[in-house]
C-alpha cells in the first residue's frame, strides 16, 4: 500500500538524479534514503559505511553466502 506525500522540491530533484545513477526509481530512492536514515538514527555510534556493509553481510548470509559469526568461536 502507498501513500502520498509532500515532501520539498530540492528533495524530489535530489531523488530524480539519484535514482538515475543507483537505477532506482524516484520513490525507491526515497525510500532508500528513508530506510538508512532510520537505521542510522536507530545506531547513532555506527557509520554509513559500517551500516552498509552490516546490511549487505545480512542479505548475503539470506542468500545463502558465506556464514553467520558467532562471537566467541575461534578466539
Amino acid at each position: 500500500m502507498s501513500t502520498a506525500i509532500k515532501i520539498s522540491k530540492e528533495i524530489a530533484e535530489d531523488a530524480r538524479i539519484t535514482s538515475k545513477v543507483t537505477r532506482r526509481s524516484m520513490a525507491g530512492q526515497i525510500e532508500y534514503w528513508a530506510f538508512i536514515g532510520k537505521t542510522a538514527e536507530d545506531n547513532p555510534d555506527l557509520s554509513f559505511l559500517v551500516i552498509k556493509d552490516i546490511l549487505l553481510g545480512r542479505q548475503q548470509l539470506k542468500e545463502g553466502l558465506g556464514t553467520p559469526y558467532i562471537f566467541g568461536e575461534g578466539d
